[in-house]
C-alpha cells in the first residue's frame, strides 16, 4: 500500500511541475514580432469638451499613422507622449498630423489648450503592436482550467 501512495505523489509531483513549467514558459517566452507589411492608418479624433473620441487608438509598429483631429466647440489640441507630436484644432476646423509608429508599447495622449475646469482628464491612448499580455492572460486561464477540469476529472 505504501508503494502505491509513494508513485500517487511522485504522479501528482510531476504534473504540477509540467504545469508549473508550462505556466512559466506562457509568461517569460519571448513572442515573435508580427510580420505584418506596414500601412497608413487614418483616424478621425473628434475632440470635445474633456473627452475625445475615439479615446483608443490601435496600430502595428512601423505603421503610418494619420490622425485628423476635429475640434467641435473650443480649442483643442494633441499631444503623443514619447513621441514628441502636437497639434492644435480650432473650433470647427481640422488639423493634421502623420507619422510612423516606430515606436512599440502604449502611450498617452492628452489635450494641450486648457479648454474647462476638466481639462487635465481629457485624455487617450495609442497602442502600438500587439497586445501580448491578454493573450498570455489567456493562454494562463486555459492552463488554469485544464488543471481545474483534470482535478473533476480524478
Amino acid at each position: 500500500m505504501s508503494n502505491l501512495l509513494l508513485l500517487s505523489k511522485s504522479r501528482r509531483w510531476l504534473y504540477w511541475a509540467i504545469f508549473i513549467s508550462l505556466g512559466l514558459l506562457i509568461l517569460f517566452i519571448p513572442v515573435p514580432a508580427a510580420a505584418t507589411t506596414p500601412t497608413t492608418r487614418s483616424f478621425q479624433i473628434d475632440a470635445k469638451r474633456f473627452e475625445y473620441n475615439p479615446a483608443i487608438l490601435k496600430v502595428n509598429q512601423g505603421d503610418v499613422v494619420s490622425i485628423d483631429l476635429v475640434a467641435t466647440d473650443v480649442v483643442h489640441g494633441l499631444s503623443i507622449d514619447g513621441y514628441n507630436l502636437e497639434v492644435t484644432a480650432d473650433p470647427g476646423k481640422t488639423a493634421h498630423l502623420t507619422f510612423v509608429a516606430d515606436q512599440g508599447g502604449t502611450f498617452r495622449f492628452h489635450c494641450t489648450v486648457t479648454c474647462g475646469n476638466m481639462h487635465p482628464f481629457m485624455s487617450g491612448k495609442l497602442e502600438v503592436g500587439q497586445n501580448v499580455l491578454m493573450w498570455r492572460g489567456i493562454a494562463l486561464l486555459g492552463l488554469a482550467l485544464a488543471t481545474g477540469i483534470r482535478k473533476v476529472v480524478k
